[in-house]
C-alpha cells in the first residue's frame, strides 16, 4: 500500500479487520457472576424453598431427640408399644438397621439429660417419659443417675438435715435443775412439689377451605420466640367425645404440629390439658373455595406462653 509520494506507508488495519477471538474471558466469568446472584437471589428471596414430606430419617441430631420425644409423650398417653417402636425404626434410613431402637431412646435420654434440656419443666417432663418408656423395656441409660422418676409427676425434693446431735454418755453428775438434754436432731424430710408448668394461650390464626385439607384443625404450639415445641399435648372436645395427641408426629409440617380432622355441622373446642382454656368455638362449617368447589372449614390454632 503506497501514500501519495509513491512510498509505501505502515501497514494501518482497522479495529474491523483485526482478528476475533473466538470467546471472551470476561463476559464468561461476567455472566457465571450474575447468573449465581441471580439464582440465589430468586431461591432465597423471590422464591424460597420451603419443605415438605421431610421423613424421619432425614432429620438432624436435635430435631430426632425431639421426633423421639413426641413418640415416647404418646406412648405415655396410649401404651402402644408397636406404634411406637414402629415410627422409632422409621428413624433409620430405608433398608437399613442401626441397633437396638429402644437403646437409642436411653443414648438420647442421656444427653438431654447432660444438658441444659431439663432445667424446665417440660424439658424435665420430655425426658422422664423417654425414661418410663426404656426402663419398661429393659434398657438404661446414664439419665437413670441423673433424673428421678416420680408418679404423677411431682418430683422429690429432699432437705439435708444437719448432722444429728447424739445425747452425751451417762455420768455420776446429775443434770443441773432447769437444763434440758440436747435432742437429735429430726431426719431428712422429703416434701413432694407440684410440677411448675407454662400457661399457655390459645388463639385462632386463620381460617381457610381446601378440599385437599377440609375439615382440619392445623395446631401449632410455640415459645416466646416462635420456636417449635414437640411433644405437647392437645386435646379436642366436641359434645359427645374427645381425642388426645402430641405435636410433632409429622415433622414434614414441623415439629410444632399436629392436626385433627373434623366432622361437617360439628363444634370443637382445643386445648393443652392442664396447660391452658379451651379455645372459641370452632364450628365445622361448609365454604366454597376460590374454584367453586365445596368443603368444610379449616382453622389454624397457635399456643404460646401467655
Amino acid at each position: 500500500m503506497y501514500d501519495s509520494s509513491g512510498n509505501q506507508a505502515p501497514d494501518a488495519r482497522s479495529k474491523y479487520r483485526r482478528p476475533r477471538r473466538p470467546f471472551s474471558w470476561f463476559g464468561i466469568i461476567f455472566g457465571l457472576v450474575v447468573g449465581i446472584a441471580g439464582g440465589l437471589a430468586w431461591a432465597w428471596v423471590a422464591d424460597p424453598r420451603v419443605e415438605f414430606d421431610t421423613d424421619p430419617w432425614q432429620l438432624n441430631a436435635q430435631d430426632r431427640a425431639n421426633y423421639m420425644v413426641a413418640i415416647t409423650l404418646g406412648y405415655a398417653y396410649d401404651g402402644d408399644l408397636n406404634r411406637a417402636v414402629s415410627r422409632l425404626l422409621e428413624l433409620n434410613p430405608p433398608g437399613q438397621l442401626r441397633g437396638d431402637p429402644i437403646q437409642e431412646v436411653a443414648d438420647v435420654a442421656c444427653r438431654l439429660a447432660s444438658s441444659n434440656y431439663v432445667e424446665t419443666s417440660s424439658g424435665l417432663r420430655a425426658v422422664q417419659s423417654m425414661m418410663v418408656f426404656y426402663q419398661l423395656q429393659g434398657r438404661t441409660g446414664c439419665a437413670d443417675n441423673l433424673v428421678q422418676i416420680v408418679q404423677g409427676n411431682n418430683p422429690v425434693v429432699t432437705i439435708q438435715a444437719a448432722t444429728p446431735t447424739q445425747a452425751p454418755p451417762a455420768t455420776k453428775t446429775p443434770t443441773p435443775e432447769g437444763q434440758q438434754r440436747p435432742s437429735p436432731t429430726p431426719p431428712s424430710v422429703i416434701i413432694p412439689t407440684a410440677v411448675a408448668r407454662s400457661s399457655y394461650v390459645g388463639s385462632v390464626n386463620s381460617t381457610y377451605c381446601d378440599t385437599e385439607l377440609s375439615g382440619l384443625i392445623e395446631v401449632r404450639v410455640q415459645d416466646f420466640n416462635g420456636q417449635p415445641i414437640p411433644g405437647e399435648q392437645i386435646r379436642v372436645r366436641w359434645a359427645d367425645g374427645s381425642s388426645q395427641f402430641v405435636t410433632g408426629l409429622k415433622p414434614e409440617r414441623g415439629l410444632e404440629y399436629a392436626d385433627f380432622e373434623m366432622e361437617a355441622d360439628r363444634s370443637y373446642t382445643v386445648e393443652m390439658p392442664g396447660q391452658s382454656d379451651p379455645t372459641q368455638p370452632l364450628v365445622a362449617s361448609p365454604c366454597t373455595t376460590d374454584t367453586g368447589e365445596q368443603a368444610i372449614t379449616s382453622y389454624r390454632v397457635y399456643f404460646r406462653p401467655a
